[in-house]
C-alpha cells in the first residue's frame, strides 16, 4: 500500500449519497454509485477522497466531485473525456501536464476549469484525471502550451493505495 495520509474518514449520511451521485451522473451522464452503496468521505493531501464500499472511486478537487482513474474504469463514463495520442502517453502516464498538440477529441460540453479524465487513442483506457485550462473547442485546435493540469495519474500515489 502506498504512503498516502487519510484522514478524518466519515461515512456519508443516505441523502448526502443520494445527491452526490446524483451530481456526478449528471457531470459523467452514466450512473454511478446508489443510496445502497456504502460511502465515506476522507480527508487527504490537496483534495478529499471518495470511497464506495472500502475502495477510492471519487475525489473532490475545488468543491467539486470527479471520479479516481479506478472510479472511471468501474463505471465507464460517457462524458468529460480527452483523448491524447499515443505519442503523448508515457508523458500523460508519468504525470505530465496534457499539452495541446497532443489532444485528439475531447468531449464538446468541456469548459475552462473543469475536472476532465484523459484516455489514449487506441485503447481508450483512462490515463489521468485533470482540470482543463482551455475550452473543448481550443483543446482539440492543437495550439501549443498547456491544455490540462494533471492532479492524478496512472502510478501516482492515489493510484498505488488502491493496489
Amino acid at each position: 500500500m502506498a504512503d498516502i495520509m487519510i484522514r478524518k474518514r466519515k461515512r456519508m449520511r443516505v441523502k448526502e449519497v443520494k445527491a452526490l451521485s446524483r451530481e456526478m451522473e449528471e457531470i459523467f451522464g452514466t450512473p454511478v454509485f446508489t443510496e445502497d452503496d456504502a460511502v465515506d468521505m476522507a480527508e487527504s493531501a490537496g483534495f478529499s477522497l471518495i470511497f464506495v464500499g472500502g475502495d477510492i472511486l471519487g475525489l473532490v478537487a475545488d468543491g467539486k466531485p470527479f471520479l479516481t482513474i479506478r472510479g472511471v474504469m468501474k463505471y465507464k463514463p460517457e462524458k468529460r473525456y480527452v483523448t491524447v495520442d499515443m505519442g503523448a502517453v508515457p508523458f500523460v502516464a508519468n504525470g505530465a501536464d496534457i499539452m495541446g498538440p497532443g489532444i485528439v477529441e475531447s468531449d464538446p460540453e468541456i469548459k475552462e476549469g473543469d475536472l476532465v479524465w484523459i484516455r489514449d487513442i487506441k485503447n481508450r483506457a483512462p490515463l489521468a484525471v485533470g482540470i482543463a485550462l482551455r475550452p473543448a473547442g481550443e483543446m482539440v485546435s492543437k495550439e501549443p502550451g498547456k491544455a490540462i493540469k494533471t492532479i492524478h495519474f496512472v502510478g501516482d500515489k492515489l493510484w498505488k493505495t488502491g493496489e
